[in-house]
């Protein structure tokens, strides 16, 4: 049985009907590029949330977490009176799941009690939180016999994610939990929603991915990431374009001459960032994973240079997997603290893990959680 599932039990008084699950993701490359209409390359990991449920009669709902026993109820006809106006009167772990229900039209459908265990790092730049919204879509889409397809679900999770919990993010995490693969990225078009099964090839190259995981948390809903999204609007609107994806290289120096200097940075990064996902996959197809390595490090000084995300953990996590073997390092998710990852040889993963210790140490760093991570298929319901 379940986390999920024993949670159930205990708080309900009774078994579910089944149990669904949804990945975190971890992102090779492509940060913030979501959002301004561009390109990414995001794959599922093995770290999952898990949520039983079962019906009820009397059209409410009710949601427990293992994090959080005590279990919030409303009436799923009234959840559009809380999203988004009154959203500050839900706890806000449970406006995702809840946020989800209000996304897919819950009101008038068939009650449902809803129990979540998770293993995906909370605060690390993983995605628990499009975990909690991948998992709830696929049950509700399952037992209210919604027919959806997978991209319709990935909208629902982001649109509970914008307006139900308030963080300005892009579709890029719901679309990779859902449409994750084993052994593989997910190439993602964030305009047409065009996605494409890139094989990463990690294991045949004798490679491991490593995620360093600073325990500085974060939160998306917070100052810092709605204003570089700001930012990147603002940048695009003084290049006449109707997002940064419609930038190349090239339009840099004219947009530098345009802009003070924060917005110029701001631009810079996405635009680049948009070039390096491309070349990513490229290299990828044309010379396998131990080739990617300069593209990984450009990307985190871009973050910590041109976007200002990065923190000195993430930093000396960094630095530390480079001198201690990996291939490539570079922060992964929307900054501010959270995760890096590095693409480590499969025998320098004890070095690369001592070194990260020992430099948090050194720094006077709390010390970092390390552990490896494995492309995996996306949401679905448990056997």
């Amino acid at each position: 049985m379940t986390d999920a599932a024993r949670l159930f039990r205990d708080t309900f008084g009774s078994e579910p009907s089944g149990t669904w699950s949804a990945p975190g993701r971890a992102n090779l490359i492509g940060e913030h590029t979501d959002y301004n209409d561009g390109f990414v390359l995001p794959f599922a990991i093995e770290h999952r949330t898990r949520v039983a449920l079962g019906t009820r009669d009397d059209g409410r709902i009710r949601v427990v977490s293992t994090f959080d026993t005590e279990p919030v109820e409303v009436a799923l006809a009234e959840l559009d009176t809380f999203f988004p106006e009154r959203r500050d009167e839900i706890p806000e772990w449970a406006r995702y799941p809840l946020g989800v229900a209000w996304a897919l039209g819950g009101a008038g459908r068939q009650g449902v009690d809803l129990a979540f265990s998770s293993d995906v790092p909370v605060g690390a730049g993983l995605s628990s939180s499009a975990a909690i919204e991948n998992a709830t879509a696929v049950a509700l889409d399952d037992v209210w016999q919604l027919g959806l397809d997978r991209v319709d679900l990935a909208q629902a999770g982001r649109r509970a994610e914008n307006d139900a919990v308030g963080a300005p993010t892009g579709i890029m995490d719901q679309m990779a939990s859902m449409l994750g693969r084993a052994d593989a990225a997910i190439f993602l078009d964030c305009r047409s929603l065009d996605a494409n099964v890139v094989d990463l090839g990690f294991a045949a190259a004798g490679l491991d991915l490593v995620v360093i995981d600073t325990g500085v948390t974060h939160a998306h809903s917070t100052g810092g990431y709605g204003e570089r999204r700001a930012a990147c609007e603002r940048g695009a609107a003084i290049m006449g374009v109707p997002a940064l994806r419609d930038l190349s290289v090239d339009d840099l120096p004219r947009a530098q001459e345009l802009m003070d200097d924060v917005t110029f940075r701001r631009v810079r990064h996405v635009v680049t960032e948009n070039q390096r996902v491309l070349d990513t996959v490229r290299t990828l197809r044309e010379e396998g994973p131990r080739a990617i390595g300069e593209l990984l490090v450009a990307s985190h000084s871009s973050m910590r240079d041109d976007f200002e995300i990065s923190v000195p953990e993430l930093d000396t996590a960094v630095e530390a997997a480079l001198g201690a073997g990996a291939i490539g390092a570079r922060m992964t998710g929307g900054g501010f603290g959270g995760a890096a990852i590095a693409l480590v040889p499969h025998a320098e993963v004890p070095a690369v893990t001592d070194a990260a210790t020992a430099a948090f140490a050194a720094s006077g760093f709390a010390p970092p959680t390390i552990f490896t991570v494995t492309p995996s298929p996306g949401a679905a319901r448990d056997a």
